[in-house]
């Protein structure tokens, strides 16, 4: 473990700069005069907040769980690949880098199933493969909306979370039947991305059904109905995944009614943002707490004040989903620079927690020292 924190950290690290420059980008595309290190940087928001950001994360924590040190891969090369296709260097260098991670994340579940035939590793390791569908689509100098590539990366995104959640709902008695129907949703899920390949619209329709089928699915089974009652951390915890789930649910919902708009707009921006946001950044608020520390060997305490970045987001995310539905612009404009501020207190308020408990720790072994002397 101690051997492989600077590893680790070295790939928080280069997803926490990937995040930043994701979000740096983010406010140049909603139209925010900041400065630009690079004309083509608002091009990359997306790749930069899934690829770089969020497939290098995941990846860290299926490396971390499976403890091999290949596996690593599956963290380190999309960060490398997101880094060289920003830098300008060649396309194919930084699209291969890309792929390769896909596949050694493909590779990474392929040997949890070996050590356990679950049907949860199954949906996660279906998840990893549509990311690498996804980078396939991805073709160079084309938009990704042009080339379908974002369907299949927020399927990677749901399954991954989605798969986690049922590997929980175990422990609440989860009977046959209901877990029939969590397969159910997500084949509807899985057969409207492959069928958009032919017929878009009719595709994303039937997606978009089984995004909302598994958001009801998460909020009627999920441990965090139960959780929810606790205190502390576990109540936090749950608010977070219960309030994504709703997001999930509008995103689907979203899918559904507006799939002939989903090209660059503020009805395009609402499709996706509604899941990239209110889903994701729900899990990721809500799991920080547990992985972060899990990754790290660290310990970190739950403060109140993490209820400030999670408020936050939701708020000025509805205002921004709110306005873009309704075609009011600075409600766009406005609810996503809150967006930004939001996540980077979230940010701010796990730095000052690790911080307070790196400093208890400290405190407590030198007194422990003086003690023994």
């Amino acid at each position: 473990m101690q051997s492989q924190r600077p590893a680790r950290l070295l790939l928080i690290v280069m997803a926490g700069v990937s995040l930043l420059a994701a979000l740096w980008a983010g406010l140049a595309r909603l139209g925010w005069d900041v400065p630009l290190p690079s004309w083509s940087l608002p091009a990359y928001h997306g790749p930069l907040m899934v690829v770089g950001f969020l497939a290098t994360l995941i990846g860290l924590e299926r490396a971390v769980a499976l403890k091999r040190f290949w596996a690593y891969g599956a963290a380190a090369l999309p960060g490398l690949g997101t880094f060289v296709l920003v830098a300008g260097l060649p396309w194919r260098l930084g699209h291969g880098l890309i792929v390769t991670g896909s596949l050694f994340l493909i590779f990474v579940f392929t040997s949890f199933y070996r050590r356990q035939a679950e049907i949860f590793v199954v949906v996660m390791g279906t998840g990893a493969l549509l990311l690498l569908v996804g980078h396939l689509l991805w073709q160079e100098g084309q938009p990704l909306y042009q080339s379908n590539v974002i369907p299949w990366w927020v399927g990677f995104l749901v399954l991954t979370i989605a798969g986690e959640r049922l590997e929980l709902s175990r422990f609440t008695g989860l009977l046959p039947r209901r877990r029939a129907v969590f397969l159910c949703a997500t084949t509807i899920f899985l057969c409207g991305l492959v069928f958009s390949l032919w017929r878009f619209n009719l595709g994303m329709r039937v997606a978009g059904a089984g995004l909302a089928a598994l958001a009801f699915w998460l909020l009627r089974h999920d441990i965090a109905r139960r959780t929810v009652r606790h205190g502390g951390l576990a109540r936090y915890v749950a608010i977070s995944l219960l309030t994504g789930y709703l997001w999930l649910a509008a995103g689907g919902i979203l899918w559904c009614l507006l799939t002939p708009r989903f090209l660059p707009g503020p009805e395009y921006d609402a499709m996706l943002h509604a899941i990239f946001l209110g889903f994701v950044f729900s899990m990721i608020v809500g799991h920080a707490p547990i992985i972060f520390p899990s990754i790290l060997g660290i310990t970190l305490s739950f403060r109140p004040a993490f209820y400030t970045h999670l408020c936050l987001l939701h708020l000025s995310l509805l205002v921004r989903v709110i306005g873009e539905l309704a075609g009011y612009i600075p409600a766009q404009r406005w609810g996503g620079l809150a967006n930004v501020a939001a996540i980077l207190l979230f940010v701010a308020n796990h730095a000052v927690a690790t911080l307070r408990e790196t400093s208890r720790d400290s405190a407590k072994a030198r007194q422990h020292s003086r003690i023994g002397s």
